[in-house]
């Protein structure tokens, strides 16, 4: 479809692309509408509403314009990206100068490994007294208190609207605690 469009360099209808399409390029005329559509979609051809017809046209110029740019995009993404890689590789560079391998470097490696290894020995242990730590027990009480006072709240809900039922509809609470699922024991923590 698109070489229709670049061998005659004009803008055509969609009824005029049915007509051509099938003669010239063998294309299913049913098909015609969804394939420029998809061209149009992929910006290989235009699409233009003139009066109450859409015209759609598509030049061999124009994918070499496109070509040229991208190419000119690519060449200053790749320019950059080389810029980038030499700063990298100097800091590389930069970051190697006095981490020479001496002895003395060596040694204190190996320092440095025997304290890391003792700091994570103390991690676990501390995390073993953390049950035991007072920090966590005063927000566990909290935690118990907050809970213990959302509880009671809604047992007093509870029993505030048992009263409301007693005194609506005069029913029994031991029959409306039975029909609703209230246990008869229900009271405050």
């Amino acid at each position: 479809m698109l070489d229709i469009f670049h061998e005659t360099q004009e803008p055509f209808l969609l009824k005029e692309l049915e007509r051509i399409g099938p003669k010239q390029k063998g294309i299913v005329s049913q098909s015609v509408k969804d394939v420029v559509q998809s061209l149009v979609d992929d910006n290989l051809c235009h699409c233009e509403k003139v009066g109450t017809s859409n015209f759609f046209w598509a030049f061999p110029s124009e994918s070499a314009v496109k070509r040229q740019v991208k190419l000119a995009q690519l060449e200053k993404e790749l320019v950059l990206l080389q810029a980038k890689q030499r700063e990298l590789n100097e800091a590389i560079g930069n970051a190697q100068l006095g981490r020479e391998q001496t002895d003395e470097r060596a040694g204190l490696v190996e320092e440095l490994g025997e304290v890391e290894g003792r700091w994570n020995g103390q991690q676990e242990e501390l995390k073993q007294f953390a049950e035991c730590d007072p920090v966590l027990m005063n927000k566990k009480r909290e935690e118990a208190r907050v809970a213990k006072d959302a509880a009671n709240r809604w047992t007093d809900n509870v029993f505030i609207i048992q009263g409301w039922i007693k005194d609506k509809f005069s029913m029994d609470m031991d029959e409306f605690n039975k029909y609703v699922g209230i246990p008869a024991d229900l009271d405050s923590i």
